[in-house]
């Protein structure tokens, strides 16, 4: 029979739905065919749930779990749905251990491109930053200060596995990683729609970290006075500004593109 909501081990996965849980546990989901894909092929999965529709549409994904000795539970919709932090459940989730390592751990490879985002709750925009900054051949994304969780499971689903590509850390104190990136050797540039200097005038074959602020606040003065550099990216319609994920997508990618002609 398929497990159900009161099944111990789907409480015990739906507890990971919330960070505290997350953290308590050292483990999170990923939900989607994408994310557990890329979990079962770079991450560390304990355990597979799925409805039988989705089971049926992932016959190689369940198969591939089998091989590698991961247990694999059939739940009802209203279990699957539990463990969904998404308006659309897919009905397959895997519970995997967490992905962050310390900041220094992240830069240990030295990384010529990185992005930093700071204060940046909307988990949407981080996991797509996170998915950008993967595209754009980025060596870590970096959580600082009050950034939301990237264990979050629309963080997770919005990088589309990207979140276990690269290495992923995360850091309440901000100043901390700033150095940590400086330190590490890379110039930190922060896109700023205020700044005064236009992307288009600025050179960046040099090994640089990206700082980016949430998209409602940006961000604030004293992270401001941190950077090397504030830059914005122009605009030359009569939009108003871009969202943090665009933006983030034009500046990764401006030094990708000049790292890689250098």
């Amino acid at each position: 029979m398929p497990f159900t909501e009161r099944t111990p081990r789907v409480a015990a996965a739906r507890a990971l739905t919330r960070r505290q849980g997350r953290d308590k546990a050292g483990r999170f989901l990923a939900e989607g065919s994408q994310a557990v894909r890329e979990a079962l092929a770079f991450g560390e999965v304990h355990e597979l749930f799925a409805t039988a529709a989705a089971a049926a549409r992932n016959a190689d994904l369940l198969d591939r779990a089998a091989e590698l000795g991961i247990p694999v539970s059939e739940v009802t919709d209203k279990a699957a749905d539990g463990l969904s932090e998404t308006v659309s459940p897919q009905g397959l989730v895997a519970v995997c251990s967490l992905l962050d390592q310390s900041v220094a751990s992240a830069l240990s490879g030295g990384p010529s491109l990185v992005a930093v985002l700071v204060g940046v709750s909307d988990p949407g925009n981080a996991g797509t930053v996170t998915r950008v900054a993967d595209a754009a051949g980025a060596g870590a994304v970096l959580f600082a200060g009050d950034t939301v969780d990237p264990h979050n499971g629309k963080c997770v689903r919005a990088s589309t596995g990207s979140v276990f590509h690269l290495p992923v850390a995360r850091s309440r104190d901000v100043a901390a990683v700033l150095a940590a990136c400086r330190a590490a050797g890379l110039r930190l540039v922060a896109a700023d729609g205020h700044a005064s200097v236009d992307l288009d005038t600025v050179e960046l074959t040099a090994p640089t970290a990206w700082v980016f602020g949430s998209e409602a606040h940006g961000l604030d003065d004293e992270v401001l006075s941190l950077v090397d550099e504030a830059v914005k990216v122009p605009l030359y319609g009569r939009a108003e500004s871009l969202n943090l994920a665009t933006a983030a997508a034009v500046c990764l990618y401006a030094s990708a593109r000049d790292q890689r002609r250098a």
